[in-house]
C-alpha cells in the first residue's frame, strides 16, 4: 500500500517541532516532536504525522493499526461501489453480406440487453483504405438498425486501419 510508505511514525519523524493533537481530539499544541513521542508511548498509541506540509507539520497521537485498518476497508468500500463497465467489440469488414450484419447486430442487441458497451470496428484491407467511406456508410447503416435500443457514444472515426463507433444502452 502506496499510503504507508507515505505516513511517517514515531521515531522516523525528524521535525524539531510539530503541532500535536490527540486521538480523543485533545490539543496538544506545538511542542517538540520528542515531547510528542513520549506522550503518545504513556498512551500506548503512535506518533503519526498527518500534514507534512504544514508548518509546523501535524502530528497525531493514534493506533496506527487501527487506523490503517480503517483506511483499507474504506477502499473496499469505495471499490465496491464502482461500476465496471464491460465492453464488447464487434468486428466487421466492407465486403460483409447483409445475413452477416443481421446476425451481428443481434448479437450487439444481446449485449447492450445486458448493459454492455458495442464497439463496432471495421477493418479496411488494402484498396479499402483509399475509401473509409464505405466503412462509414457500413456503420450508419448498422446505426439505423439499434438506434432505438442503444445511444451512440462515439461517431464512427477513423483510427488506423478501423473505422470504430461506440454504443451504450439505453436507460
Amino acid at each position: 500500500m502506496s499510503r504507508e510508505k507515505e505516513v511517517l511514525l514515531n521515531e522516523d519523524i525528524k521535525a524539531e517541532e510539530i503541532r500535536c493533537v490527540g486521538d480523543d481530539g485533545k490539543v496538544y499544541g506545538i511542542i517538540s516532536s520528542k515531547e510528542g513521542l513520549e506522550i503518545a508511548s504513556r498512551m500506548g498509541l503512535d506518533l503519526v504525522m498527518i500534514a507534512p506540509d504544514a508548518k509546523p507539520p501535524v502530528c497525531k497521537i493514534m493506533d496506527f493499526g487501527k487506523f490503517r485498518y480503517q483506511q483499507e476497508k474504506k477502499q473496499k468500500e469505495a471499490k465496491k461501489k464502482q461500476k465496471v463497465i464491460d465492453t464488447k467489440e464487434i468486428k466487421l469488414s466492407v465486403k460483409i453480406a447483409q445475413n452477416d450484419i443481421n446476425y451481428k447486430v443481434k448479437h450487439a442487441l444481446d449485449f447492450l440487453s445486458q448493459g454492455k458497451h458495442v464497439r463496432f470496428r471495421v477493418f479496411l484491407k488494402g484498396r479499402e483504405m483509399a475509401s473509409p467511406e464505405a466503412a462509414v456508410s457500413l456503420l450508419e447503416k448498422i446505426w439505423a438498425m439499434i438506434e432505438n435500443q442503444a445511444n451512440r457514444d462515439k461517431e464512427p472515426k477513423f483510427e488506423g486501419r478501423y473505422v470504430n463507433m461506440l454504443v451504450t444502452p439505453k436507460k
